[in-house]
């Protein structure tokens, strides 16, 4: 295994050399600081949450978010006055990423079915919004009015009734005013000031002042995935979220300051973050190195990259292409790079990815803020079994089965005879009295027909 000087920002793994499998698996598993590690604290705060409500929600934010509130929740006059104050060419921009993926997400829209099957039978489904969704927006390191876009527009879209957002406030109590524009911007009805796990146990469990909701989405800390997991089934939740990830494939065509950039920019959110690089040229991983050397000493959030790049990224050496691509597919990246030559070609070799960026010109930054496809999600490598947030996480489906007395008759002795098979004889009691009425309608109707024709 390579070793890594003081002034490489990344190590360098080669897939050929011992020991590779067991540093990778490492790398894939991401348990550092995982959601585990802070369970029983999460589940801790829940519970003070759930039985003391606005009092303790109030303790848990000024312990945890640093804020003393008055009201918990932003008043019209607060939010009005945010939006006032948002900077003209901000609020155009944050339109245009508004306007762009509500047009992406209204593209299809799943919708009540109905289907009649011959013999009297009548079958579909009824979709519906939920009543009210939660939607988490971190914050602390940064803020995020991209994140209010992501989550509030697909919930506007298929016309939630309640849209309620939380995201925690800073020392001051106030959001900022370009996150609180973005919420009006997106549809959210009411704003929320709290974070971390306090905030999820309250739209979980509700207090006096936050209502209960029916699911809670959006990326957040260690603390609010584990928040989200101990009240699934309370609530509805979304994908895993976890700390973001970017995992670049590159190949000759790629310009080394431009994957060093991409690098840094998911780096840069977060300590926690992973940044991987992926090719079969070792000339390509040296300059990237070196870019990453000259764009650090120039980044505003240099601190928080460079301890991610160390602790977490790496660049690995592969034998070839198709080798890169295996081992992008294993890794299940939040965000897949394909900075390659083709990336039609490449892409067609990609199973697990939350969202794919093809050539040289389609940065992650772009779908961060107004490509149009959601940036929620799935991080930790549940690529393979989440997709991104999108309509159909804020829209419920129930079936609907109509049998008419003929469609009964067709088909219900099959349905005893799988309850049988099953040792469950109350099913097949249930199907077997409404066929005895059947029958006896039967005989009476032939009865009665053969009276009549009797007395003709």
């Amino acid at each position: 295994m390579a070793a890594r000087s003081a002034s490489e920002p990344l190590r360098v793994l080669r897939t050929r050399d011992e020991g590779f499998a067991k540093v990778w698996t490492k790398i894939r598993q991401r348990r550092e600081d995982s959601v585990e590690d802070v369970s029983e604290a999460a589940a801790a705060i829940i519970a003070r949450v759930r039985r003391g409500g606005d009092s303790e929600l109030r303790a848990c934010i000024k312990e945890f978010d640093g804020a003393s509130l008055d009201a918990i929740e932003v008043s019209p006059a607060e939010w009005d006055a945010a939006c006032d104050a948002v900077d003209p060419a901000d609020r155009a921009v944050l339109g245009k990423a508004a306007m762009r993926v509500r047009d992406f997400h209204k593209k299809r829209i799943a919708s009540s079915w109905e289907v009649r099957e011959e013999g009297g039978a009548t079958l579909g489904q009824r979709v519906r919004p939920l009543e009210r969704a939660g939607l988490y927006v971190p914050g602390g390191k940064a803020f995020y009015p991209s994140s209010v876009i992501m989550n509030a527009v697909p919930a506007s879209v298929v016309e939630v009734p309640e849209i309620t957002m939380a995201s925690p406030p800073g020392p001051d109590g106030c959001l900022r005013p370009e996150v609180l524009m973005a919420a009006r911007l997106a549809g959210v009805h009411r704003v929320f000031k709290m974070g971390g796990a306090h905030a999820v146990a309250a739209l979980a469990y509700g207090t006096q002042s936050v209502p209960k909701v029916d699911k809670i989405v959006g990326p957040g800390s260690v603390w609010v995935a584990a928040a989200k997991r101990l009240v699934y089934g309370e609530v509805g939740i979304d994908a895993e979220a976890g700390p973001t990830e970017v995992c670049i494939v590159a190949d000759s065509s790629a310009t080394p300051a431009w994957l060093a950039a991409d690098l840094i920019s998911q780096a840069e959110h977060d300590e926690l973050a992973q940044s991987i690089l992926i090719t079969h040229l070792k000339g390509l991983a040296s300059k990237v190195s070196a870019e990453l050397t000259k764009q650090l000493r120039v980044l505003e959030r240099k601190a928080i990259a460079e301890i991610s790049l160390r602790r977490r990224g790496a660049i690995v050496l592969t034998r070839n292409l198709a080798e890169s691509i295996a081992l992008a597919n294993e890794y299940a990246a939040e965000h897949l790079v394909l900075a390659v030559d083709d990336p039609d070609a490449a892409l067609a070799l990609v199973t697990n990815a939350g969202a794919v960026f093809l050539g040289h010109y389609t940065p992650v930054a772009v779908g961060d803020y107004l490509a149009g496809p959601n940036h929620v999600l799935p991080t930790g490598g549940t690529a393979r079994f989440f997709s991104p947030l999108g309509v159909e996480d804020f829209l419920k489906r129930t079936s609907v089965v109509r049998f008419e007395a003929s469609k009964l008759k067709e088909l219900g002795s099959d349905v005893i005879r799988l309850s049988e098979i099953e040792g469950l004889g109350g099913h097949g009691r249930s199907v077997a009295l409404r066929l005895e009425k059947i029958q006896r309608q039967r005989r009476e109707r032939d009865a009665e027909r053969g009276k009549d024709e009797s007395e003709l």
